[in-house]
């Protein structure tokens, strides 16, 4: 029998033969109750990995009646799946049944039975599908089971069993990202998330992570159905007239402020049918002369009724951002004892290191939080809120200022240290410093610290919460003021239209003139990571700690491409065409439903030049008629982020909290850099580690992967190391933990480069090594094997 008919065998056996099972069901439920249940009812959220984070809550929790701590330190590979193509991946595998779906084979979607392993089936060639994960659905009756998931700007469906996309899904399988955001279509750049949002009965509750430069696209929340793909309704995160929040900001800027987005993770009270959401940051993020005000729901806590849209509650964490502190990591649903009564709260913990919690259904703040004075910006035109937000009584997670006695040890030479010490004195740090337009500005956690997307779990019912973060100084130039480019500046800049001339001009201060990286990551391999329509999505909307480009040409766009895939290198020398590996395997379909991107290609119009330094550097210019300021400030190229490496470690931790009491339970450091232990250093975390996953089990052991190539165990009572494995390579993203036929399985995604000290991030981000990336799957020790039983 094929595996592909035994899973659809697996699959009927739990729907169908209920009448078959009935003789067991005492035991069973038994069994079940004994290693988890709440008033008698099943937590089946927690017992499954059929939602990216594990369930609606986004707790990562997990029950389990067999893996404890006594015996964890005996898991094992059951089995290894090779991606077989050495990119890097950041997938939050799912697993229905005996269904294990993954993203490997150069962007492809496969389903693997998920005890052993084996290919059922694969859809091929989805270039441009949102980085981390997809959604699983399926109706009552369980007869229609689908995967859905964000591909350049679309939402589009696969069925879960077959692998064939379903094509009567929106129109002709497609449902159009930049519709409904109240722009117009063609100048938005990018309308999909790097998360996969979150299913609700039969919505998925979706953000956008549009880009982080001026003119960049709105993050308006929207929910669709997840049969017909008809937009159910959305939340303008932007006010407009007559809403909510709109006299936080000035009157014109619903027309051309972007951002305040969710492109994080969105956690749902699926009882109370209440979703969370962590709010982003407005754009531009280091400068908002054009956005004077609080600007709501920038930077928000922002609880939604997820049938409708309507708000109940928020709760803004950081006032008129201008330190790009937008919120991420999954909203924590957990229950507490808090003044003597039993409280639904969430926990949110953000970039800047503080951990906040409020009632879950009122939005009441369990302990004090106090408006504290903060400095006031220099720079021209710019009005920074005068105070921001300070919970009172949670200590924080991470370091939040920095001095010349934080310097790290190991990676400085002696004239750097001289060097660094003096920059550090002389000038002020701390959490709420602006950028300057004077002098060299100093943040901690940084723009990329604290707690990001993955960094945060629970175990709900006891009220502990768990935060992996990390220390990542942002290091700012002084800013530099643009003015609008004249007609002479507008027609230089548009004659540059040579790959090599656009790369120059643009690209190489962060990836080097080489292409082999700096800031940025290296580009040789290029083929192998994006297609042409992918790259300009890339281009046009930024990612991650990359600025947007978005008034780039189409063509431009395309000749920087071909000129990286062939052109020459350092020494002069043309690189030959890459070419794809072939896929093998079971292939059932290819590139999602057919001619969605050759119909419906990207077009920015605009001039030539946008924000990060290309052409006349400015960007898109304001609407006619707003009233907004003509010159704008950007922060210098390479967003300060490129050195991490000169504060002392422990760069990376994993602090755990009580929040019954609000005590801090502990703090350890999560993996270990190398080259700092060839130095004596000990507990040093790791750097750079901001894409690592959790998972807290019912039996006290929490799992994180470690930035290191390992994956530890720990007691969650006080972060005792209970064992750890090495990986076949690094991992970002979120493990999964699941059960089939009885055997619970830990599933990790083990496909990035492994990194220590501080040279690897002089020379870039070097792809894995062909074939170096697997998914790789633990368990206990099968002993019905072991003693020869079927």
């Amino acid at each position: 029998m094929t595996y592909l008919a035994r899973s659809f065998r697996s699959c009927i056996t739990i729907s169908s033969f209920k009448d078959m099972l009935r003789p067991l069901a005492g035991y069973i439920i038994l069994s079940v109750c004994l290693a988890g249940c709440k008033d008698g009812v099943v937590d089946e959220q927690h017992r499954t990995w059929k939602d990216y984070g594990g369930g609606p809550d986004q707790s990562k929790y997990v029950v389990t009646n067999t893996l404890n701590r006594e015996n964890v330190n005996q898991l094992e590979v059951a089995w290894q799946y090779s991606t077989d193509d050495g990119r890097a991946y950041q997938w939050n595998p799912l697993v229905v049944d005996t269904f294990m779906y993954v993203l490997a084979k150069n962007s492809s979607l496969v389903a693997l039975h998920a005890e052993t392993g084996e290919e059922i089936w694969i859809h091929a060639g989805l270039r441009g599908i949102a980085p981390r994960g997809i959604n699983y659905w399926e109706s009552k009756d369980r007869t229609d089971r689908r995967l859905i998931f964000q591909m350049n700007n679309y939402l589009q469906e696969i069925d879960a069993l077959t692998g064939k996309s379903i094509l009567s899904f929106g129109d002709s399988g497609l449902a159009d990202l930049k519709q409904g955001l109240g722009k117009d279509p063609i100048a938005i750049a990018r309308a999909q998330s790097s998360t996969p949002g979150k299913i609700f009965e039969d919505l998925l509750i979706l953000g956008i992570a549009p880009g982080e430069n001026f003119m960049s696209g709105p993050g308006h929340i929207r929910a669709f159905n997840v049969v017909t793909g008809k937009m159910e309704w959305a939340f303008n995160t932007i006010p407009q007239p007559g809403e909510f929040g709109y006299d936080t900001w000035p009157k014109d800027a619903y027309k051309y402020v972007g951002g305040v987005n969710v492109w994080g993770e969105i956690s749902v009270d699926a009882k109370r049918g209440i979703a969370y959401f962590p709010v982003g940051s407005p754009t531009y993020d280091y400068y908002g002369a054009d956005r004077k005000g609080a600007n709501l729901f920038g930077n928000c806590i922002l609880a939604l009724d997820a049938r409708t849209g309507k708000r109940l509650w928020h709760y803004q964490l950081v006032h008129h951002d201008l330190w790009d502190y937008d919120l991420s990591a999954a909203p924590q649903l957990i229950t507490v004892n808090h003044n003597g009564k039993k409280t639904d709260a969430v926990a949110v913990a953000t970039k800047h290191g503080f951990l906040f919690v409020f009632d879950r259904v009122t939005g009441e703040p369990l302990w004090p939080i106090e408006e504290r004075p903060v400095m006031a910006s220099d720079v021209p035109g710019e009005e920074a809120w005068p105070t921001q937000p300070y919970p009172t009584v949670l200590e924080p997670f991470n370091r939040q200022k920095i001095t010349s006695a934080d310097l790290n040890p190991y990676f400085l030479s002696d004239s750097e240290h001289v060097s660094w010490k003096a920059r550090l004195d002389t000038v002020p740090t701390g959490l709420f410093v602006p950028v300057s337009a004077n002098r060299e500005t100093f943040s901690i956690p940084g723009a990329v610290g604290g707690a990001s997307w993955g960094s945060t779990a629970a175990n709900p019912e006891k009220g502990e919460v768990y935060i992996r973060s990390i220390d990542w100084p942002s290091v700012y130039g002084k800013m530099i003021r643009m003015s609008p480019p004249g007609p002479e500046e507008v027609a230089s800049a548009k004659k540059i239209s040579g790959g090599q001339e656009v790369y120059l001009a643009a690209c190489q201060s962060c990836h080097g003139a080489d292409r082999r990286g700096g800031i940025g990551p290296d580009l040789t391999n290029l083929k192998a990571k994006y297609g042409l329509k992918e790259f300009q999505q890339l281009v046009h909307g930024g990612k991650g700690e990359m600025p947007a480009f978005p008034a780039f040409t189409q063509e431009q766009v395309t000749n920087v491409y071909n000129y990286l895939l062939t052109g020459p290198d350092f020494m002069g020398r043309m690189l030959p065409p890459v070419a794809a590996k072939p896929l093998t395997g079971p292939v059932v379909d290819s590139g999602g439903a057919p001619h969605g991107l050759e119909s419906r290609a990207v077009v920015i119009p605009g001039a030539a030049g946008a924000g990060g330094g290309f052409g006349t550097s400015y960007g898109i210019p304001y609407p006619e008629g707003v009233e907004a300021p003509l010159d704008r400030y950007y922060i210098p190229p390479g967003w300060g982020l490129g050195f991490p490496y000169i504060i002392s470690p422990p760069w990376s931790t994993i602090s755990a909290y009580d929040l019954n009491t609000g005590k801090r339970k502990w703090q350890i450091p999560i993996g270990s850099d190398k080259k700092a232990e060839e130095q004596g250093g000990k507990n040093t975390g790791m750097l750079r580690a901001q894409r690592q996953g959790m998972i807290v089990t019912s039996s006290g052991v929490l799992f994180c992967t470690g930035k290191d190539g390992k994956i530890y165990a720990f007691n969650t009572d006080n972060g005792q190391e209970l064992w750890s494995a090495a990986l076949p390579a690094g991992t970002e993203g979120l493990p999964a933990f699941y059960e089939v036929n009885g055997r619970q399985y830990l599933a990790v995604c083990a496909t990035t480069p492994i990194r220590f000290g501080r040279q690897d991030e002089q020379q870039g981000t070097a792809p894995p090594k062909e074939n170096a990336g697997y998914y790789v799957v633990f368990a206990l020790p099968d002993h019905k094997k072991q003693d020869g039983k079927k």
